[in-house]
């Protein structure tokens, strides 16, 4: 039992949003109790504490979409590599990549990627995993360093053509395997599946036939749509309708389907991704980075979509996401008056809702039976601060980095600074290794 206090207390729970001085109180892997931090210390004085240090207490961060396979690429130079448009950014770096990511490069991938996580306060991920070089029994290597590590994952496999029928069929296995083993743990609500495909160009529709045969309607699918152009073009000349229609054609669509990006989406299109009550995440940082668009997320929000925020390995830091998506709204539209409520449902009322899907349980809330998912930033306001004014803070005043401690399902794993369950030396000695042996098979 931890009695995590002696901080201001966000709790985005409408029924007790905002304590000056409060505490949380975690019992196992939920939340006891929120209230006066002077009155919990004393009712609960054999709960180990946590010194909050007078700065702030809050419910951590679900990233709905992002990439583990990307993790030992930071700093990473191709040869050769000058990419002049999106297709040519994935084939020229991130199929390159994964090309040559072993199970070994996978595992401290999913390290490098849960350590980033941990700093900056995010304790819950859905992941879309590809690793070319070796498929099988990597979702695996991911969901063991999940475990030992702490993070609640939701993981999948990226199915494509783009390798040839061999890897295409491993993929789809690789999948349907783990969803089998998450079927068969469907007690454990720190890991799950959903069946991962990358994009429409490069899925045919006798893959998307063997998709849906192996998933046998047993999970939701997490796939890339209308990232580029190429998904529009590529289903108008070869098949003769949109991307969502083929999606619908295939089944694809429903409420436990997630929809990476969304960017090129007719008004027709958003109206069947209602109707279906699919999910939309919207990655903003890594859309501007690719120069592939603005996602029209105004207007689907109008329609009711429910839409979520991720960050497609771009940060790991939700905060940041945060800023970009409300400034590429409000740059997009021409006016500075939007966006602001988009956003931040996205992050903190959606992401939770989408979690709980898959997990089945409350999450983004510290309320009492909620998750034991706190986390501590180390801010000091120089202005008013209350829960009437919490989103100008964080998106002015905070950053990811800024968190200091991180409890996952009532686990501290982050403490002032220090991971409290591993050796950091170690692991990122080890991480240093794997992305050493990637970056000379890449380059020669």
């Amino acid at each position: 039992m931890y009695l995590i206090g002696n901080g201001r207390v966000i709790t985005r729970d409408p029924g007790n949003p905002y304590l000056e001085n409060g505490a949380v109180v975690t019992d196992g892997d939920v939340i006891r109790e929120v209230g006066d931090y002077g009155v919990l210390k004393e009712k609960y004085s054999d709960a180990e504490f946590i010194d909050a240090h007078g700065q702030v207490i809050m419910p951590a961060f679900i990233n709905a979409h992002t990439h583990i396979y990307s993790g030992l690429a930071r700093g990473l130079s191709i040869k050769g590599y000058a990419p002049t448009n999106f297709y040519e950014i994935l084939d020229g770096m991130w199929w390159k990549l994964d090309r040559k990511l072993t199970l070994k490069g996978t595992k401290y991938s999913a390290w490098a990627t849960y350590l980033e996580c941990i700093r900056n306060g995010v304790t819950t991920i859905f992941d879309h995993h590809a690793s070319y070089a070796e498929i099988p029994g990597s979702l695996f290597e991911i969901a063991d360093v999940a475990k030992d590590i702490g993070i609640r994952s939701c993981l999948c496999y990226e199915v494509s053509d783009r390798d040839g029928k061999q890897k295409c069929d491993e993929a789809i296995k690789e999948n349907a395997d783990f969803i089998k083993y998450c079927c068969e743990h469907k007690d454990d609500d720190m890991l799950k599946a959903m069946f991962g495909m990358h994009a429409l160009f490069t899925i045919s529709d006798e893959t998307f036939e063997k998709c849906v045969k192996a998933n046998d309607n047993r999970t939701g699918y997490h796939i890339h749509i209308c990232e580029g152009l190429n998904d529009v073009e590529d289903s108008r000349d070869n098949y003769g309708c949109l991307p969502v229609d083929r999606l619908v054609k295939w089944g694809i669509l429903g409420d436990r389907t997630i929809l990476g990006h969304c960017i090129h989406v007719s008004e027709g299109e958003m109206d069947k991704i209602k109707e279906t009550d699919t999910m939309v995440v919207n990655n903003p940082e890594s859309n501007m980075g690719n120069a592939v668009g603005c996602s029209p997320i105004l207007k689907m929000y109008e329609k009711g979509i429910m839409l979520g925020m991720g960050t497609d390995a771009y940060t790991h830091d939700m905060l940041e996401s945060l800023k970009v998506a409300l400034i590429i709204q409000k740059h997009n539209a021409q006016d500075p008056n939007v966006g602001w409520v988009e956003v931040t449902d996205m992050l903190f009322k959606n992401n939770p809702l989408i979690a709980k899907k898959y997990f089945g349980c409350e999450l983004g809330k510290l309320k009492a039976g909620a998750k034991a998912d706190v986390i501590v930033m180390d801010y000091v306001p120089f202005t008013d601060f209350s829960d009437k004014n919490i989103d100008g803070h964080m998106i002015f005043g905070m950053n990811g980095r800024q968190c200091r401690t991180t409890v996952a399902n009532g686990r501290l794993l982050y403490k002032d600074r220090e991971f409290v369950t591993i050796d950091e030396l170690k692991i990122s000695a080890d991480i240093k290794q794997a992305a050493d042996e990637l970056w000379h098979s890449i380059n020669g």
